[in-house]
């Protein structure tokens, strides 16, 4: 089920909400629980039932591990659990995301022909297995105490953060789940949340989505594009999957402040980032971490001397590119990011004295770039668009990219509002505005995590919150997955 549906606005999230808050009410606390598991594998089967016997056997066989991990003090006995817990998760992460990509590329080395499985994946299977690795490490290292399976299970299934993060530790959410003074309806919590929800929903269908028609357009008529043209398209991939990730995090926090529930932050305004290193330390900020505590510092972080440190930073984004798919434009794009860090280390690039303006737009076109490599379908078709970049030539942007545009109501608008003709005489006007307004927006204006912070409500919040929902609802007619989805 998505977020920018009309089941999930109007049917899904409404009963969640009664239910859940109406069993509180009678202090049916363990049964309020068991209500929001119900209601998160309704919404995580919702299209695919298969999913759901992948997810809820993950949940129960992740928390037997853990929980006779618990009754054994024996380093050796703990260990034999430890490598069961890892080669459970790992291995059926392995075998739905990873197994015919492998197969693939031993079909190419080999010359052999080896049947591909051809599964489909799990939505969310990246976020909930590494939510459980980061439990049952725990476990092994006796950082957390021993939940009832209620709380585990809601602590893995529960819907704002299941599909696509934030990936969150049991620490951060358990104890929600069990504060009594959270289980009431709180008018403020109520307003923030469907602010940051309003907000969220914004992004993805009036910003993220019209971006995606001229990226879909764009790459799938390279040989078609010159310079200009390029740009553009990639200018418009960095805008789509900045507004749809950032929309997703700001729906997912908004959902949980509604429940009383506080989300870690996910996305704090990356465009913003004077340097690669901050606008990783800004994105996707939970995977992140996760990487941190569970690859880095094991490794040995930053104790082992400088080639040691470089090694270990250019491991985690390695690892981080092949998370978010089995491909090797993921693979070259982690490593090309990983590389870029290290050369800032090396060179201390974030503190030359230069402006910060500067740099802020040298390492937004670094990112920009690299998404070439992300959003292609192949390394040769990367290759293609950098073809078209570097020797592509100049002239007018390719139509169909600008056509997509104006086909949209809100351009229809303004064509009735008496601007045709300069619309016509400049077709590329509308969506450089557009365009321009976005990128300067995601560089200069607060988040959504720190309006919400700080929400004052008033008539005119509420006037933006009615006024953005009923203008994203209008345009759910064309209902699109969150890119995150696929990874």
């Amino acid at each position: 089920m998505l977020f920018n549906s009309y089941i999930f606005i109007f049917l899904f999230f409404p009963l969640t909400l009664i239910g859940y808050y109406t069993l509180n009410h009678f202090k049916k606390y363990k049964s309020a629980l068991a209500f929001v598991i119900g209601m998160s594998l309704w919404f995580y089967g919702y299209n695919n039932i298969y999913y759901l016997y992948v997810l809820i056997t993950s949940i129960i066989v992740n928390y037997f591990i853990t929980n006779q991990m618990m009754h054994f003090d024996t380093p050796k006995v703990r260990r034999v659990f430890l490598g069961f817990g890892l080669f459970f998760n790992i291995g059926i992460f392995f075998y739905f995301k990873y197994f015919d990509f492998f197969i693939d590329n031993i079909n190419i080395i080999f010359k052999t022909s080896l049947p591909f499985l051809r599964l489909a994946l799990p939505l969310g299977i990246s976020f909930y297995t590494f939510q459980q690795l980061s439990y049952v490490i725990d476990c092994y290292r006796k950082d957390c105490e021993k939940y009832s399976f209620l709380e585990y299970a809601a602590y893995v299934s529960y819907f704002p953060q299941l599909i696509a993060g934030p990936i969150v530790f049991h620490t951060e959410l358990i104890p929600q789940f069990r504060d009594e003074t959270k289980k009431h309806l709180n008018f403020d919590n109520l307003c923030r949340g469907i602010y940051a929800f309003s907000l969220g929903l914004a992004k993805k269908v009036l910003l993220a989505d019209i971006f995606s028609k001229v990226v879909t357009i764009g790459y799938g008529n390279i040989s078609d594009l010159n310079t200009p043209s390029v740009i553009l398209v990639l200018l418009c991939s960095a805008m789509q999957i900045y507004f749809d990730f950032s929309g997703y995090c700001d729906m997912a926090y908004g959902i949980g402040y509604m429940m009383n529930i506080e989300l870690p932050q996910n996305f704090n305004s990356p465009y913003k980032s004077a340097s690669v290193t901050e606008l990783w330390n800004r994105w996707h900020m939970t995977l992140s971490r996760f990487f941190i505590h569970y690859v880095y510092i094991p490794l040995g972080g930053s104790r082992k001397g400088n080639s040691r440190t470089l090694f270990n930073v250019f491991i985690v984004f390695f690892i981080s590119g092949f998370w978010h798919g089995a491909n090797w434009t993921y693979i070259l794009w982690g490593a090309l990011n990983g590389a870029f860090v290290i050369l800032e280390r090396i060179f201390k690039i974030p503190n030359w004295k230069t402006p910060k303006f500067i740099k802020v737009i040298l390492t937004f076109s670094f990112f920009t770039f690299t998404l070439s490599i992300f959003r292609s379908a192949s390394v040769s078709q990367a290759i293609s668009i950098w073809e078209q970049l570097f020797i592509g030539g100049f002239g007018p942007i390719y139509q169909p990219l600008t056509d997509s545009f104006n086909k949209m109501m809100e351009v229809s608008f303004l064509y009735r509002a008496g601007l045709g003709n300069l619309i016509s005489a400049c077709p590329f006007l509308p969506l450089f505005l557009f365009m321009s307004i976005s990128v300067l927006g995601c560089m200069t204006l607060k988040n959504t995590q720190e309006k919400t912070a700080s929400l004052k409500l008033t008539y005119h919040k509420l006037a933006v919150v009615v006024i953005l929902l009923f203008w994203s609802i209008m345009s759910l007619s064309e209902i699109s997955e969150f890119l995150y989805f696929n990874f």
